[in-house]
């Protein structure tokens, strides 16, 4: 058996479909609109998207034009240029964070000011990093080491061993290094860093994420012995600028800018992405019409290039502990745990 529709069911539809966003049509509208989807021959389903979205570029050019024209016109008239539109992003609408690091905090600075990371920073120590890896190595492991110390200057390698990590602390701070870095592996490939300030700590467990070396990037460059210009990037919280500061205690403050090397830090949602750089200024000829100086002679424009020269990786932190290395009795400053990621525009760092 059939049955009637109700004439209040069209109605909530178009109801439904404004609330959801969605342009409502009604009857006679409907049987115009042609949708790709509903076409069932593939080479003209083809052919009306590919117009479709032809029309939808053309209209998107002709509203920038006509931006660009209102703005142009403004400023001839001296007038102010109508305010551009800025889009929505998960950055920009982040959750409001009440530590968020703020010029005028006295409270923040007399923290830096007493913090383990200040004797490196305001260059009364050289940085003298040690490094070594977890009990069973892996196959990239020793590769993912070298580059490091290539990256890093005043950097070590020791072996493992047997010895545990808390005698090879001992053993950092008698040889007066400042940092030790442990490289953990798992599964033939390197998963994780535990950086470790000594002699006071803190302590910083990261994992490591879409490590790719040097040799697997394209058109890389080899960085030379020059102490690197370091790059700290969106790091705004308390608790980012400590992170921030312990990245910096591993390089020394004072860098070397004929070696045109660039070692970038850059935090994007609290994924803190590595790249290490080199850089280059090529000066050439401006040839824009109009751009020609008053003796004639076409000015010149600096353009710079970037080479990568790896390795390049992901770390997110996991856990911020007081203090050297001790999984018993030590105190953990942070700890990510699963149930604080609540929202999507949530950060830490």
């Amino acid at each position: 058996m059939g049955f009637k529709r109700k004439k209040g069911d069209g109605d909530g539809e178009e109801m439904e479909s404004e609330v959801r966003g969605r342009p409502s049509f009604n009857t006679a509208e409907r049987r115009n609109v042609i949708l790709p989807s509903m076409i069932k021959n593939k080479d003209k389903r083809a052919k009306v998207y590919a117009k479709q979205k032809h029309e939808k570029k053309v209209e998107k050019q002709k509203k920038i034009k006509a931006r660009d024209a209102a703005e142009k016109q403004a400023l001839d008239l001296g007038e102010e240029p109508p305010q551009k539109m800025v889009p929505k992003t998960i950055e920009n609408t982040r959750e409001a964070d009440e530590t968020v690091c703020r010029p005028d905090d006295e409270e923040l600075f007399a923290d830096i000011d007493a913090d383990e990371f200040n004797p490196v920073l305001r260059r009364e120590v050289t940085p003298k990093v040690l490094i070594t890896t977890c009990r069973f190595n892996s196959t990239r492991g020793p590769a993912f080491i070298s580059e490091l110390q290539s990256v890093i200057p005043n950097s070590d390698y020791r072996k493992r061993g047997t010895y545990d990590l808390k005698k090879i602390v001992e053993y950092a701070k008698k040889k007066d290094y400042t940092s030790l870095i442990v490289v953990h592996t798992n599964r033939r490939e390197p998963d994780a860093l535990l950086i470790i300030g000594l002699p006071n700590g803190p302590t910083a467990h990261f994992k490591l994420s879409n490590l790719v070396l040097r040799k697997d990037i394209k058109n890389h460059g080899n960085p030379t012995s020059h102490e690197p210009e370091l790059v700290l990037n969106n790091f705004t919280t308390r608790l980012g600028n400590r992170v921030g500061r312990f990245f910096q205690s591993l390089f020394p403050q004072e860098p070397n800018f004929r070696g045109r090397r660039v070692v970038t830090f850059h935090n994007q949602r609290d994924f803190i992405f590595f790249r290490h750089h080199r850089y280059i200024f090529d000066v050439k000829e401006d040839k824009q019409s109009g751009s020609k100086g008053k003796d004639g002679v076409a000015k010149e424009r600096v353009k710079p290039r970037l080479q990568e020269c790896g390795p390049s990786f992901t770390l997110k932190l996991v856990t911020l502990q007081h203090g050297t290395f001790d999984t018993k009795g030590g105190e953990f400053e942070w700890v990510h745990k699963p149930e604080m990621d609540t929202s999507r525009r949530r950060f830490f760092l």
